[in-house]
């Protein structure tokens, strides 16, 4: 049978993993922070005897879009949203540190300050437990003050400071849990000068119509490689019937 067929089969293994990427951002189109994934082609030469004149393809999830969606508005008191390139950090499933854009803050029975997923938020001392409270409030500077039930509230408490980090000269990538986490390990250190809007929520950066098309795009890229399996088999069929003709 023709090579054809397994450069062919790379390329489908590639789009398979371009359609995944795209259908995760559409998924996510109205997650509050979420960043999109993107992802990127490259050929793969087989080096032998002869003349490479084809090559596989590989296809992969290799980052994801950094920039900032639309911050809205929502006078919530536990709602954020991060200024620049900062990142909120939370301890992920796994108990490690890890960092995300979800500002949908919460805070749980048990008084553990959680992000919309959950996940405990960590401050400069580890995960931030509120007490019970009258009224709360999240500063630019990512203090948490709260009035205690019965309090003054011309006397507002301190119960914890936000760990707002920069991935600024980090490599930091994103796992399947959509979390971010330093490549290799590691953890990055708080930076002082980042800042948060209170009250407002940044939404998804996924742009639907741009999503659309890649899919179409991912879609016509598969039939195209159907087209080419079905030439090769083809070739393949016509060369089998030329043995067979009478000498």
């Amino acid at each position: 049978m023709d090579r054809l067929v397994y450069t062919s089969l790379s390329a489908l293994r590639g789009s398979m993993a371009r359609q995944a990427a795209n259908a995760n951002n559409i998924a996510n189109i109205n997650t509050v922070g979420f960043r999109g994934e993107y992802s990127a082609a490259s050929a793969l030469y087989v080096r032998g005897q002869g003349e490479p004149a084809r090559a596989h393809s590989s296809e992969q999830v290799v980052g994801a879009d950094m920039r900032s969606g639309t911050v809205n508005m929502t006078g919530r008191d536990l709602d954020l949203a991060l200024n620049g390139d900062a990142l909120l950090t939370v301890q992920s499933a796994e108990g490690e540190e890890a960092y995300t854009r979800r500002g949908d803050l919460n805070v749980a029975e048990t008084g553990l300050l959680t992000n919309g997923e959950g996940l405990p938020v960590l401050g400069d001392e580890g995960p931030i437990t509120v007490p019970p409270y009258d009224s709360i409030k999240i500063e630019a500077d990512g203090l948490v003050r709260i009035v205690p039930m019965g309090g003054n509230p011309e006397q507002p408490q301190i119960v914890g400071r936000l760990k707002l980090a920069s991935p600024a000269g980090s490599n930091v990538v994103k796992g399947t849990d959509g979390l971010f986490r330093v490549k290799d390990g590691g953890v990055l250190p708080a930076d002082p000068d980042a800042k948060i809007l209170p009250g407002s929520l940044e939404g998804s950066n996924v742009e639907a119509s741009r999503a659309l098309a890649e899919m179409i795009e991912a879609s016509r890229a598969w039939d195209t490689q159907i087209k080419l399996i079905t030439t090769a088999r083809e070739l393949d069929s016509s060369g089998t019937d030329l043995m067979r003709l009478p000498g």
